[in-house]
């Protein structure tokens, strides 16, 4: 069984699509199946492009998958500092208290290091994302290539 933390790429199976040259990392995996986020995207705006929160800094957003884009989602690795995140793997959480997680964005206190943003994530049914690595379309990564 594949556990969250861990990144997964797409091999040329998935070219000419939205995968192609993807690295994901998977945050959540259990019978119910798996959501992840690409790492390797970076998406066209800046985070202070965003209408909403245009007096913040120009952190990087990141294409992070086709569904939900309506909506932000962050991984960082500050639990110190960010309420409520899930676990994912070493001081990597995901999700939390996004209010404070902008405010420590906006005093300095979290960088880009600390933070990644996405736009939309990545996500396989019940046994979907097996049946895919199974069939070739994804290797598994020995790496950690996020921070």
């Amino acid at each position: 069984m594949m556990n969250a933390g861990l990144f997964i790429n797409s091999t040329p199976l998935l070219d000419e699509t939205f995968f192609e040259k993807v690295v994901i990392f998977i945050t959540e995996h259990n019978e119910n199946g798996a959501m992840g986020f690409v790492v390797n995207k970076p998406f066209p705006r800046k985070f202070n492009e965003l209408e909403e929160f245009r007096n913040s800094p120009p952190f990087p957003l990141y294409d992070g998958g086709p569904v939900d884009r309506e909506h932000l989602f962050f991984i960082h690795q500050r639990p110190d500092l960010i309420n409520g995140g899930i676990p994912v793997t070493g001081s990597i959480c995901v999700g939390g208290d996004f209010k404070s997680a902008v405010m420590h964005m906006n005093n300095g206190t979290i960088t880009e290091k600390d933070i990644r943003l996405f736009i939309g994530y990545c996500g396989w049914d019940r046994q979907e994302l097996e049946g895919e690595i199974a069939e070739g379309s994804w290797r598994v990564l020995e790496d950690d290539v996020l921070f």
